[in-house]
């Protein structure tokens, strides 16, 4: 079963975005799409608070995601975030996959 949490990064002065950016634009996010395990690592600028953005991160299981936990990566990541000086909400979630057969007549596809 997947894990899928989805990260609430807020700051200040665009400070969320700006990090957003330079995580793709240095070449982390690659990084992180490539390790084995990820599924998903995409960012999404919230309508309601342009201080805040979403980031959906899904992997194949815990294992996969305590790789990626203790990978450089993760001590790029962490630089940054203190770089932006962020705030975090998490979720964890639950995919389409594991979702009642009666939820589906409410998603248009």
């Amino acid at each position: 079963m997947s894990k899928i949490i989805h990260l609430y990064y807020t700051g200040r002065n665009g400070s969320a975005r700006a990090f957003a950016r330079e995580m793709m634009d240095s070449g982390v996010v690659a990084a992180i799409r490539a390790e084995e395990g990820n599924e998903r690592y995409q960012y999404f600028a919230s309508l309601d608070d342009p201080e805040t953005v979403l980031l959906i991160d899904a992997w194949r299981d815990q294992a996969a995601l305590d790789a990626h936990h203790a990978s450089p990566t993760m001590g790029q990541i962490m630089a940054l975030r203190e770089k932006y000086d962020l705030h975090m909400q998490a979720e964890r979630c639950v995919s389409d996959a594991d979702a009642p057969a009666g939820d589906e007549q409410f998603i248009r596809k």
